[in-house]
């Protein structure tokens, strides 16, 4: 799944919602059930997400919503395959990547 957000330090809860195209409430309930979400929170409690929380956000929609992991797999998946889980995910992110690239370069031409 293509994200669109800037590059900064830290993203609000609605900003990351709004990329990933869900409710806040998906995103609150995520960082309960998923270890690897840990946004830190201001003084008013208002959670800032870090790259690192896209990332794992990313690997979580992977699971879930594309792959259709139920939330006890997708944890399962996480905790016993992680390393070769996040490789395959590098993998098909870049290469869609690639092909958003080539895809706006074919429509230009």
């Amino acid at each position: 799944m293509q994200v669109d957000l800037p590059e900064k330090r830290y993203y609000g809860i609605g900003e990351v919602a709004k990329a990933f195209g869900v409710n806040t409430s998906l995103i609150r309930f995520w960082e309960k059930e998923f270890d690897a979400l840990k946004p830190k929170k201001n003084a008013k409690g208002n959670r800032k997400f870090t790259p690192q929380d896209i990332n794992n956000l990313k690997l979580i929609y992977h699971l879930v919503k594309e792959r259709g992991f139920t939330l006890e797999g997708a944890k399962t998946h996480l905790k016993e395959n992680r390393q070769k889980t996040l490789n395959n995910f590098d993998i098909i992110d870049k290469l869609e990547r690639i092909k958003a690239e080539l895809t706006k370069i074919k429509d230009q031409l």
